[in-house]
């Protein structure tokens, strides 16, 4: 069993960075439906893992919560209309992370109530863990917090590895965003199913809630809406970047620290973000699939900020239309936070599961552009939270020796973008270690069909 040390709750983890949290302009906001856009863009690829298979054609008619893609593998989910209408396209299509990605367009039919076909309902306490899983895959749920990993995978620990606490992440540390803030305050009932369910599934009855301090409300809501035959402890955490990070959480929660290489589950813990909790309970409360997500639309350079339910594909100029749109001064808009959020260079992209904000930047406010020499300052030393060495990793980077990045744990980087924070140049770390760890996984996937085809009946002789 974990304990919880107030020594370590007063610690947290060490290194992180502070910057202005900026939550004041929607964290009284409640959450407010968005209308059906003219039309939905649903890329297959919104998730860790292999990207759905396609199952529909040109022309064809769906209905809300109509799969439209199939999961290709055990980490794979299912994609699925997010409105009633007509398919009238599958093109490559301008993704978030700046690729294309092949997408079904949907032309959403404008007399539609837009009500999903019934369902069935599972009765969750009459299913094994095999078949909430599947549950939970079917409906195509991924991490909401940014990573879209599929949740599934997390409620199927390794054999012989037992899972003491499931550790529920609300810390939401990005700034500007609140939509987790908000499922917290306004479905608190729902996050508590949620939790039930997992806890169950897991074979775990230890779950804890880590909420940081700056949202005393969600804190206070939570704790007086647990059941009373569940042992869930709400935990008010000292505001810290990048707490949201699992084995941050992890470290500032239990004080336990994960090993370079492993996972959560090797030290007893399986972290959830409370989002995809809530939507795990949703689909057990009305069969459902994960068709739309609350969205924090927010910045100084736009009109109205908002905390929105968003139906996934929306793209992100109806999105931004429907908030009034962007003032005069505005420079830069980012799919999530702007510690980690992704510039978008087209306003077609649209809304994906994994979608947490919308954050529009005014010139005052984003980055200066100018990058100036590294001047061994040791800020961005002090600053990662896994204690890499920033400067060095950098200057690797710049070289292409990327051979050299892995020796220095390139791979433990969790691209939370403190170093880039924290630099006096300007230097983009974050982003340069990001393209350098694609480029180390693209070798690595070389490497391997390279001895797949050496290998026996690979086609070379031994």
């Amino acid at each position: 069993m974990i304990t919880l040390l107030d020594g370590w709750l007063k610690g947290g983890f060490r290194h992180g960075v502070h910057p202005p949290d900026h939550k004041e302009a929607t964290a009284s906001h409640p959450i407010r439906r968005m209308p059906f856009p003219d039309e939905i863009v649903l890329p297959l690829r919104q998730h860790a893992g292999a990207p759905a298979r396609l199952l529909v054609q040109p022309g064809q008619r769906v209905e809300r919560g109509d799969k439209v893609g199939e999961a290709q593998g055990y980490v794979s989910v299912p994609i699925h209309a997010s409105a009633s209408g007509t398919v009238t396209g599958v093109d490559w299509w301008p993704h978030p992370d700046g690729s294309q990605a092949e997408a079904v367009r949907i032309a959403v039919d404008p007399h539609s109530a837009q009500i999903p076909r019934p369902r069935l309902v599972p009765r969750w306490d009459d299913l094994n863990p095999d078949q909430v899983r599947d549950a939970v895959k079917d409906a195509g749920v991924v991490g909401l917090g940014g990573a879209a990993f599929p949740t599934h995978v997390k409620l199927k620990p390794p054999e012989g590895m037992a899972v003491e606490t499931l550790l529920v992440n609300g810390a939401e540390c990005e700034p500007y965003l609140t939509s987790d803030h908000r499922v917290m305050l306004e479905h608190p009932e729902r996050v508590h199913f949620g939790i039930r369910i997992m806890m169950q599934c897991l074979g775990t009855s230890r779950a804890v809630i880590g909420v940081e301090r700056n949202k005393p409300d969600a804190v206070a809501r939570l704790r007086a809406t647990i059941p009373d035959d569940l042992d869930i402890e709400v935990i008010a955490l000292r505001v810290k970047y990048p707490q949201g990070a699992e084995k941050m959480l992890i470290k500032a929660v239990t004080g336990r620290e994960v090993p370079s290489g492993k996972l959560p589950i090797h030290v007893g813990t399986v972290v959830q973000n409370v989002g995809s909790i809530a939507a795990i309970a949703e689909i057990f409360e009305t069969g459902y699939p994960l068709i739309e997500r609350i969205v924090t639309v927010s910045g100084p350079g736009v009109v109205r900020p908002s905390n929105l339910l968003v139906p996934v594909g929306t793209k992100l100029r109806d999105v931004l239309a429907f908030c009034g749109g962007l003032t005069p001064d505005a420079r830069e808009v980012l799919m999530g936070g702007p510690m980690m959020g992704a510039p978008q260079g087209d306003l077609d992209a649209p809304v994906l599961k994994g979608t947490s904000g919308i954050v529009v930047l005014t010139a005052a406010e984003a980055k200066p552009t100018r990058v100036h020499p590294c001047i061994s300052c040791g800020h961005c030393l002090d600053a990662c939270p896994v204690f890499l060495n920033p400067s060095l990793l950098g200057k690797e980077a710049q070289a292409g020796r990327y051979g050299d990045m892995v020796e220095h744990h390139l791979m433990d980087c969790m691209l939370c973008g403190s170093c880039s924070y924290v630099c006096p140049s300007n230097i983009p770390l974050s982003q340069m270690f990001a393209l350098a760890k694609g480029a180390v996984r693209r070798e690595q996937q070389r490497a391997k069909e390279a001895a797949a085809a050496d290998g026996p009946g690979g086609g070379k002789a031994a």
